[in-house]
């Protein structure tokens, strides 16, 4: 992968932009979130989906009910065993989400320039003329010339379902709006976003806790991705409901930024939360246009300086419908790569799409053609300068393991870990080449039943440690897990029969190859140790 990398600023033969690239092992270093929903819930397509390049399945509980999901999981943990393909699982909370009741589900037409009422009456029928939602406090929440977006869930933005009105007057617990362009309201489920408002209903309710509580639980979820962040103290909540529930206890919680609010409390909230996720389809509707690009590198930078994932969304939503993306679109997921993503989260794309295996393939490709320009040297520099001086042990030793890296032209970083940080802290300074994460558990009774059908073929997702899957969300790390009869600090012998487990491996998957340079980062005794192998025949 390295081999390949060019520089934007170097001066390059403008045919070889037309060679095909060599495939590699890992489709792409930038990892993809794919939502799973009707158009991708059967074994045969999430079994597509994983060999595309899929490493995270998210749950969207906005829609669906727990037994929906619980069916998708069951065909997903099959599609694990059968691609031997890991895959991390996402829950997604449906947070203080505004919606229009439309029992029915009926058309309901609106017309440019016409009036229609926002009622919190949930007992009227949606037509036409009003449009009951699923919030008291409206008509106290906006105010003359407010802009009120209404589009099907997911929305795309090419759909004829998207209306924007605008607020004309308040009549007692009903707002009254223009509408600003004809639509039709087709379809199961409407949501409703109020541009720059404040609405006063929590970012963690009662159904999320429930959903958590128990298909959670039951599921022990890698990361849960808390909807319409909006300040530090959602995150710390969150974390509390998390650690009364012994297994979620390390449960990652990613702040999904989608409002002003959650700009705003932008570093309170990257303090406290594992990962960030930038959700620019409702950022886009609060963020004037012309501001979006300049939120997404700031909340980038942010996240790869504090050394935490940070996940873009909306980036593809023509592939709902089409099997290519817009020009448009492919550059804008180049761009999110060489801004410093570590994901990129699909959507609609994935849940309601009509080609959700060639859309994850296709990002993919994109993704590992921007790594090859991505300016790992000035990052890099970047970055150092940053932390500063004194480092902290960990730091040093992680930063030093990718300078060496890229001094001796590795092919592969292989680093031991128990936690997983000292991984993702060596993945935080973006070197050229893959990170294989060697995830040694930490045992206790009964805790983990343990089996292997050749070295480290890893086993069904409910076998696999949570430390390792969820390196699946971090660009450029690839966990691979060890024997925990052979602790990541334990003596010399053991070591070195887990590493060479570990090279086995990457020769086997191709990774590796004879006369190759492996830089390895490990613990020896109480102190840490970074070496250089080179490989013979």
């Amino acid at each position: 992968m390295h081999s390949n990398h060019l520089l934007l600023e170097e001066p390059i033969r403008m045919a070889s932009i037309l060679e095909p690239s060599k495939p590699n092992f890992f489709p792409a270093m930038t990892k993809i979130v794919g939502t799973l929903g009707p158009k991708s819930r059967s074994v045969e397509v999430i079994s597509g989906c994983l060999n595309a390049g899929m490493s995270v399945a998210r749950f969207d509980f906005s829609l669906g009910d727990p037994e929906h999901h619980q069916e998708t999981l069951e065909n997903l943990k099959a599609a694990v065993k059968s691609t031997k393909k890991l895959c991390a699982i996402m829950l997604d909370t449906v947070g203080p989400e505004l919606r229009v009741v439309n029992k029915s589900e009926s058309s309901i037409s609106l017309v440019a320039d016409g009036f229609v009422v926002l009622t919190p009456n949930q007992e009227r029928e949606a037509s036409s003329e009003v449009l009951p939602i699923n919030f008291d406090g409206i008509s106290k929440a906006v105010k003359t010339g407010d802009t009120i977006f209404i589009g099907q869930y997911l929305f795309t933005g090419s759909e004829t379902t998207s209306v924007w009105l605008e607020v004309s007057e308040v009549k007692g617990d009903d707002v009254v709006c223009v509408i600003k362009n004809s639509a039709t309201l087709a379809g199961s489920l409407f949501t409703l976003h109020v541009s720059q408002v404040h609405i006063n209903l929590p970012t963690f309710n009662d159904k999320d806790k429930e959903v958590i509580s128990t298909w959670g639980v039951q599921n022990k979820i890698d990361f849960l991705s808390l909807s319409c962040t909006r300040h530090a103290e959602d995150v710390r909540q969150t974390r509390a409901l998390l650690s009364k529930l012994g297994d979620l206890s390390q449960t990652q919680i990613f702040a999904k930024i989608e409002n002003i609010e959650g700009l705003t409390h932008f570093d309170e909230i990257l303090q406290e939360a594992d990962g960030i996720i930038l959700s620019r389809g409702n950022l886009g509707i609060d963020l004037p246009p012309e501001k979006v690009f300049l939120f997404q590198k700031a909340a980038l930078y942010k996240c790869n300086m504090a050394g935490k994932p940070a996940v873009v969304t909306r980036v593809v939503d023509s592939m709902t419908d089409n099997l290519r993306p817009t020009r448009a679109e492919a550059t804008d997921v180049a761009n999110a790569v060489l801004d410093g993503s570590d994901a990129i989260l699909l959507g609609a794309e994935t849940l309601r799409g009509l080609y959700p295996v060639e859309t994850i393939s296709t990002v993919g490709k994109i993704c590992a053609e921007a790594e090859k320009v991505f300016n790992q040297d000035s990052y890099f520099k970047k970055t150092v300068k940053y932390v500063g001086e004194p480092m902290t042990h960990l730091e040093s030793i992680a930063s030093s393991a990718v300078r060496a890296a890229i001094k001796v032209k590795a092919s592969v970083i292989i680093c031991f870990t128990s936690s997983g940080r000292a991984a993702r802290l060596i993945a935080k300074y973006r070197p050229t080449m893959p990170v294989l994460s060697v995830v040694i558990p930490r045992l206790k009774t009964n805790q983990l039943k343990w089996s292997f059908s050749g070295a480290f073929e890893q086993m069904e997702l409910i076998l696999f440690n949570v430390q390792a899957r969820q390196s699946l969300i971090v660009r450029g790390l690839f966990p691979m897990l060890a024997d925990p009869r052979h602790p990541a600090d334990s003596t010399s012998a053991t070591n070195e029969s887990v590493l060479k487990l570990a090279l086995d491996h990457g020769k086997a998957s191709g990774v590796i190859k004879s006369h190759d340079r492996v830089v390895v980062c490990q613990k020896v005794g109480d102190a840490s140790v970074v070496k250089i192998i080179e490989l013979e025949d």
